[in-house]
């Protein structure tokens, strides 16, 4: 009996080594084993009337006065986990699933296939970069001052139908007679052609006006000339955003905000906290991002009462605001300023939410 009894209990003993060891194997296996998809986290938020990098104030300004404020208007962030520099393992895939504010993604959602996370930084600080320049520009318009806007030829694509006519430097004066003074205008104005027609550009190339006639193309139904663009304005005053390393184009409706109120008496916000998210066009139009319900999270952590959310995002919103977190759609400048002013008014009953 004893000598049965022991040999039991050595097997068992055997057995649970095994599984000890397998488990163990597994483990390692589930650490080293790398996946092509991303987990977007909520990120932290940064107050737009606060100091940015460095310990400097976010926006400083030249050549006009400004004033105290006071409350927050807060950009929000992801954090993005994963990468083809840096691919997630199998336990931040699985961690990443079970916690709900989390989202995960496939990794050429963000990182198309052929782009490196380098060229995906560079192409975020751009759209950084034009998203102030854009905010600042509207935010001046908001407060009746001129500012002026061209588009720039910023460089050519390859194999474009204007290699050799258009330059990377050429000021888009106008298309066909008719002044362009946006992207979109341009956009806008090629697409008025069949692919293979000839549109008229008149460019200033150094000093020169110039006429210049390019054959159009298709590319995906759409009739193009085969080149990017970029937008400069003439500022009357000089105002700069220091958002660190901050990439991306989302923060342009909070920096316009932000602009708007060191500009003017008073404290915009009336002291509430307030967080938000969109892109802004040039014409303050406010656009969708991507990233929402976790920007909602970051938010209510940071401490905001209410957020800006951009219309065209609404779906995503319902049924994934923090308890605590009152939202409102905005899909322009002055919608989400006069959202502001309602709030620091204590007039918000009528404020439009997503519904």
């Amino acid at each position: 009996m004893a000598d049965r009894l022991g040999t039991t209990m050595s097997r068992r003993s055997g057995g649970w080594i095994i599984a000890v060891f397998v488990g163990i194997v597994i483990a390692a296996l589930m650490g080293v084993i790398h996946l092509p998809y991303v987990i977007i986290q909520p990120g932290p938020v940064v107050n737009t009337l606060g100091n940015g990098s460095g310990g400097k104030p976010l926006i400083t300004v030249e050549g006009k006065a400004t004033y105290p404020t006071t409350g927050s208007l807060d950009f929000t962030t992801v954090s993005v986990l994963g990468g083809p520099n840096n691919r997630v393992n199998v336990w931040e895939w699985i961690t990443g699933h079970l916690d709900q504010t989390n989202s995960v993604e496939p990794e050429d959602l963000l990182f198309p296939k052929g782009v490196t996370s380098t060229q995906v930084d560079q192409q975020n600080a751009a759209e950084m970069a034009d998203s102030q320049q854009e905010a600042i520009a509207v935010a001046l318009r908001g407060l009746g001052q001129t500012v002026p806007e061209v588009v720039i030829v910023k460089e050519l694509a390859k194999d474009s139908p204007a290699g050799g006519v258009l330059r990377a430097g050429d000021i888009l004066v106008s298309i066909d007679g008719t002044a362009v003074t946006t992207p979109d205008g341009v956009r806008a104005a090629v697409r008025a052609h069949k692919p293979g027609d000839k549109a008229v550009f008149t460019v200033n190339r150094d000093g020169k006006k110039l006429v210049l006639s390019v054959t159009t193309a298709d590319s995906e139904g759409h009739t193009v000339v085969g080149v990017f663009l970029q937008t400069s304005f003439d500022f009357p005053i000089k105002v700069t955003i220091n958002a660190g390393d901050v990439g991306g184009p989302s923060a342009g409706m909070m920096f316009s905000l932000a602009v708007y109120d060191k500009l003017t008496p008073g404290a915009l916000t009336g002291g509430a906290a307030i967080a938000g998210t969109g892109t802004i066009n040039s014409v303050g139009a406010v656009g969708g991002i991507g990233g929402i319900q976790q920007k909602l999270v970051g938010a209510k952590r940071g401490g905001a009462i209410w957020f800006l959310a951009p219309a065209a995002n609404c779906k995503e919103v319902v049924g994934h605001v923090p308890d605590g977190l009152r939202v409102i759609k905005v899909s322009t400048f002055t919608q989400a300023r006069d959202a502001v002013e309602a709030i620091a008014a204590k007039k918000t009953a009528s404020l439009p939410t997503c519904t």
